[in-house]
């Protein structure tokens, strides 16, 4: 069927029909990266496999993530935004389709990093799409519309994961979301507008194995260090073979002249404030959405139901707040929001800190929302204003960096705390106190290091300027139009 082809430059008028359709795809895409952790007893349970081999369906999943995502600027630069849509969407449908049926846990596993290598293009391609289709004076509003579908999400999946399992297989879990993928791909195909190729690009193969060997071994053993401790020599030797080879791909893709992700988007001095102060807000918040199931559940005796619903007023505050904060940011800017809302996602995260073990449901859903709103007035400000500097060319490997910083830096504060609660825990046990309060205060504790991570934050924004006027910077393989910051 001919279609009429069309170039990609810089929109003036927003393509909402494409921008609609991209965030069901990224919506659905996430979804799916949060909504088994409920469900992981019931697989092991049916597979009849170990706790950590059951683990890897969560590992798995990230470490996927973590080796595409670094190539995804490579893809939105060579193929045009329908061919990479519809790929990646059926890449996740194959996915699911493998998840759902899987007769043995292989198949599991082999379906949800299918899954992942469609969402780990989905994301950055959707970024990439808003910014070039707004003007800099609307980017805000435009960019809380992906951190609705980044935060919202994933912070329902628990939710809708605990009345399924409750009430149903895990597999529906799956089930569920496959007409909803079929249609996403139906309207793409017929909705996208066919483009014109994109610019030519080159796949340095070097790159691409060392940011595979770096990313995964890192991803892997940050994400085994949880359950088996940091000085493990398996979780030792993954880390340190980790740093060792992204050491070696960073320099190498500083020296390219065309790198296959450019991290002179970093000489963008808000950009890279932003995703300073983004990643250790990630590392801080991140183990709250593993740590406050485990409290209501393993120390209150709560089902997954009540732990999903704790959740659920937040998730959807950060929903509704997302695009509104993006507002707020083309008004106000991000510092002033930052101001504001760090304290009180530093006050609402401390409580926690002071749980008992007959802590109110309701009152620990109330403050659990009060952190979510501070959150909102934050992340999508922060993201914009360091976006906002990058030019056209530099915004595909931002938009891929912005991604990759939000995973490896989950994913470090997570297995990080998680390991420092299970080592209170295990401390206090040995002394003889009973798992429950054991737990308990291991949890508090890291609930009080996440809150001293986000002051770190919140002293880190005083160093915000908004992005305005164009200038130029040099980026070593080029001087180019960047943009000025003022306070």
């Amino acid at each position: 069927m001919n279609q009429t082809l069309k170039t990609e430059p810089r929109i003036q008028v927003p393509d909402y029909k494409l921008i609609a359709i991209l965030i069901s795809g990224a919506f659905v895409s996430l979804l799916a990266n949060t909504f088994l952790n409920v469900a992981l007893p019931s697989i092991q349970n049916e597979f009849g496999v170990s706790t950590s081999t059951v683990q890897w369906v969560s590992t798995g999943y990230m470490l996927t993530s973590g080796i595409v995502i670094p190539i995804t600027a490579y893809l939105m630069t060579r193929f045009h935004t329908k061919t990479l849509f519809l790929t990646a969407m059926l890449f996740f449908l194959t996915g699911t389709l493998l998840a759902g049926t899987a007769p043995v846990f292989g198949m599991l596993l082999l379906g949800r990093m299918t899954q992942a290598i469609g969402s780990s293009i989905l994301m950055p391609l959707l970024m990439n799409v808003i910014i070039s289709n707004f003007s800099i004076e609307r980017r805000g509003y435009a960019l809380g519309l992906f951190s609705f579908v980044m935060f919202f999400a994933p912070a329902i999946g628990p939710t809708i994961s605990g009345v399924i399992v409750e009430f149903f297989s895990w597999r529906y879990l799956f089930f569920m979301i496959m007409p909803v993928i079929l249609v996403v791909i139906t309207f793409g195909y017929f909705k996208i507008p066919l483009t014109s190729s994109k610019k030519e690009a080159r796949l340095d193969i070097p790159s691409v194995i060392l940011s595979t060997i770096g990313f995964g071994s890192l991803l892997f053993g940050l994400s085994s260090a949880g359950n088996r401790g940091f000085l493990d020599p398996i979780v030792l030797a993954s880390i340190v073979i980790g740093f060792i080879t992204l050491f070696i791909y960073v320099r190498k893709q500083w020296t390219m002249e065309f790198p296959m992700l450019n991290l002179r988007a970093f000489k963008f001095p808000m950009f890279s404030m932003s995703m300073l102060i983004i990643s250790t807000i990630n590392m801080a918040i991140f183990s709250g959405f593993i740590l406050m199931p485990m409290y209501i559940i393993e120390v209150q005796g709560r089902s997954p139901i009540e732990a999903g619903l704790l959740i659920m007023p937040g998730a959807l505050i950060m929903g509704l707040m997302s695009p509104l904060s993006g507002k707020l940011y083309d008004t106000f800017g991000a510092k002033r929001l930052a101001l504001i809302g760090l304290p009180i996602a530093i006050v609402s995260n401390y409580y926690f800190s002071t749980m008992d073990v007959d802590t109110s449901l309701t009152m620990l859903m109330i403050v659990f929302s009060i952190r979510a709103l501070g959150m909102t007035l934050v992340t999508t400000p922060l993201m914009t204003n360091g976006m906002n500097e990058l030019t056209p060319e530099m915004t595909p490997h931002g938009s891929s960096i912005n991604s990759m910083v939000q995973q490896v830096s989950g994913a470090i504060g997570t297995a990080t705390l998680i390991t420092v609660m299970q080592v209170r825990m295990n401390t206090r046990i040995a002394e003889g106190q009973t798992t429950q309060l054991a737990m308990l205060e291991g949890i508090n504790l890291t609930f009080l290091i996440a809150s001293s991570i986000l002051t770190v934050s919140f002293l880190l924004t005083f160093f915000i300027r908004r992005v305005t006027t164009n200038s130029t910077i040099d980026t070593g393989a080029a001087k180019v139009k960047a943009v000025k910051t003022n306070k």
